[in-house]
């Protein structure tokens, strides 16, 4: 795949890039990206993505933008209070970059829905704000094999790791669900939601900014990515600390006992 004059020259510091370089872009412009949420953590990461010239973006949300989210959802601005967020990020993305594709979903991802949104895609970026949607995007992507970058924010805390269910690690083992991570959701309203108990804007920017960076990695296929891994960040100490984490032959999706029971219910 060839890159035109106005491509090299926007990609130009990609393209020095060793472990890029014209085959890593080229990757880049041929994937097929799907992010839940155009919120907070949605913002950076589809502006991210669009800037490294991701050939398709998908962006599934049903909300409008409201005064509040402009805090930290850099994505949107003043006029665009009102607006759905998904037309708000369509036009975002192709002021700042006409070359990639906008598929815009405007929808609330449901157990029902998961599996025919994220089919289409090569990889899922999750940063929706609730438990629900989470485990309805990790187990859609475990059935159509596809891998998952997905996160979440506190606080002043956040959390990232990569799933990639479908497959095997080195080890021979199964790689982990996002289900041996988190087995069940926290009972109903022990965890605030972000109008509750807050959050710091520039926190969603930079994990954001670092699924982006998965996101590339996981497509263009350099570094250590953080399957069976999860980073943590601890904004109020400035601290960085990775978790590692496997296989549990108990999950319900590929677990030593999954095929005897029903399919699992967020």
């Amino acid at each position: 795949m060839k890159l035109s004059s106005d491509e090299i020259e926007r990609y130009a510091r990609h393209l020095v890039l060793r472990d890029v370089g014209g085959p890593g872009q080229a990757k880049l412009r041929a994937a097929r990206v799907l992010v839940i949420g155009a919120g907070g953590l949605g913002s950076p990461l589809i502006q991210y993505l669009a800037a490294a010239g991701i050939g398709t973006i998908g962006i599934v949300d049903d909300d409008t933008v409201s005064l509040s989210n402009l805090q930290r959802q850099v994505l949107h601005a003043t006029p665009d209070i009102g607006r759905l967020k998904v037309e708000s990020a369509a036009d975002a993305v192709r002021r700042l970059n006409p070359g990639v594709a906008i598929a815009a979903h405007r929808t609330r991802l449901d157990p029902e829905n998961a599996r025919a949104l994220v089919r289409p895609y090569d990889i899922v970026a999750d940063g929706s704000d609730n438990f629900a949607t989470r485990y309805a995007v990790s187990d859609a992507c475990f059935f159509e094999g596809k891998p998952l970058v997905t996160a979440a924010l506190g606080q002043f805390d956040g959390s990232l790791t990569t799933i990639r269910a479908h497959e095997t690690g080195p080890d021979g083992r199964p790689n982990p669900t996002y289900r041996c991570l988190f087995p069940e959701p926290p009972p109903a309203g022990t965890v605030p939601t972000c109008a509750e108990a807050g959050i710091l804007g520039a926190l969603a920017g930079v994990m954001g900014s670092l699924m982006a960076m998965e996101v590339m990695r996981e497509i263009v296929g350099f570094g250590e990515g953080l399957v069976r891994r999860l980073l943590m960040v601890d904004a109020l100490a400035m601290r960085f600390e990775t978790l590692r984490y496997g296989w549990d032959e108990a999950n319900p999706l590929s677990g030593t006992a999954a095929a005897a029971q029903p399919a699992p219910q967020p």
